[in-house]
């Protein structure tokens, strides 16, 4: 439900339009209503709103000033509801870029139109902006990947973490959920796969190729290997396989 508030100095129009017409039916919901603006404003501070339905002519503080307030909050969408038709009023609200202007007696066709129109950009934006987090995650998985690829030997996750320019922990939250693996879980599987591929050359020895996956102590790599393939290096160079690879 996206959140709104509804501003008018007479309350039987105010309560009217907040409770009469269906918002929850069309994605909306009534976060507040005010009949001065400036309690509108004080509310804004600490309760985020996506729409703000607003009269025109209110003794604190007209619509048009309002509007202009509320450029600190760009996110939110103005809708001015009014029962004065000048072209002064129209020509300024749309320098302002508000949303919609909306005569009284506001009629429920129109309403219904200007709202459903809002929910719609709503929505847009807000699949926008989940394929271009999408995006972003995706790019940082993928540096992050090549990074393990051509640094497997003395890869670190706060050296990955640099180059992506985001903290450890950060990395380590992202990489887990969009990877479905641990970055350490990544970086072992890649120089477990290494190091099975050079068992495969016999002029290499075991200690040669603990090194070359990035293990200083040859009792360490074969611990990691064992765990990974559930048999020794010196087994699996001999053709040895544990049962889940037959």
């Amino acid at each position: 439900m996206y959140k709104l508030i509804i501003i008018d100095d007479e309350r039987k129009i105010l309560d009217g339009i907040a409770e009469i017409f269906p918002w929850n039916q069309i994605g909306f919901t009534v976060a507040g209503t005010f009949t001065r603006a400036v309690e509108a404003l004080a509310f804004l501070e600490d309760h985020p709103v996506d729409v703000i339905m607003t009269d025109i002519r209110m003794p604190d503080m007209d619509g048009i000033e309002l509007t202009k307030r509320l450029k600190a909050f760009p996110d939110i969408k103005v809708v001015i509801f009014s029962s004065y038709a000048e072209y002064a009023y129209m020509h300024e609200a749309l320098l302002l870029n508000v949303t919609d202007y909306l005569l009284k007696p506001v009629k429920y066709s129109d309403l219904l139109e200007c709202f459903e129109k809002i929910r719609a950009s709503l929505d847009e934006k807000i699949m926008s902006n989940q394929s271009t987090e999408g995006s972003y995650y995706e790019r940082i998985i993928s540096r992050v990947d090549d990074y393990l690829l051509k640094n497997y030997q003395k890869a670190a996750l706060n050296e990955a973490a640099e180059i992506v320019g985001i903290s450890t922990g950060y990395l380590s939250r992202i990489y887990k959920e969009y990877k479905g693996t641990g970055f350490m879980e990544m970086l072992t599987r890649i120089r477990m796969e290494k190091a099975g591929e050079l068992l495969m050359d016999p002029s290499y020895k075991s200690y040669e190729i603990a090194y070359l996956v990035g293990y200083d102590n040859p009792k360490n790599f074969t611990r990691a290997f064992k765990a990974y393939y559930q048999v020794t290096p010196r087994d699996y160079r001999n053709g040895i396989r544990s049962p889940e690879e037959h």
